[in-house]
């Protein structure tokens, strides 16, 4: 199960194409709304999440946890409990964690990052505290996966389902996209 977490002021793209390539491949992924079910984004679409954040579970059945960025979307997720509890859950079981564009950011204030390689949108590097910043579109080192931004909301979504299924599974999906990269 994979829980992808929506606040006010999200990036809409980053969220959604990487919840749509994850449901592709028949992942378990459900967004979550911080503040309730119905969360706005930064470009002022609205969102109808599959749970409010009350509803979620911190247990074994969850893999990977989903922070996408978009102003103020990152400082909302980053100021929630939930969202904190779900992330301390995901490093103390070895579980992923996976934030694209500011989101990094959250890490890097948690000292999740430090050796670590990672990148995130330009302009947060000094955010992402003791990592080694790549120009990478999307890194993965360990548990953790990060991306720059919009525009690499695909190969996130590959990177993550590569992760946890298989690169033939997420190159099966990006086949069937027409990815350019």
């Amino acid at each position: 199960m994979i829980y992808v977490f929506l606040a006010t002021g999200f990036e809409e793209i980053e969220a959604l194409a990487t919840v749509d390539f994850l449901r592709r491949a028949d992942l378990e992924v459900y967004t979550v709304g911080i503040g309730g079910k119905l969360i706005i984004g930064a470009h002022n679409i609205p969102v109808f999440s599959d749970l409010d954040e009350r509803e979620i579970k911190l247990d074994n059945q969850l893999e990977a946890v989903v922070l996408p960025g978009g102003m103020p979307g990152t400082l909302n997720l980053e100021k929630s409990d939930t969202v904190q509890n779900a992330i301390d859950f995901c490093v103390e079981n070895g579980k992923k964690i996976c934030a694209i564009c500011a989101a990094p950011s959250i890490l890097g204030h948690k000292g999740l990052l430090d050796g670590k390689k990672a990148c995130c949108f330009p302009g947060f590097e000094q955010e992402l505290a003791g990592a080694q910043v790549s120009d990478e579109y999307t890194c993965t080192d360990g548990n953790i996966i990060t991306a720059k931004g919009a525009g690499s909301a695909i190969s996130f979504g590959y990177e993550i389902t590569k992760q946890l299924l298989s690169e033939a599974k997420a190159e099966k999906i990006k086949t069937s996209l027409q990815c350019p990269f």
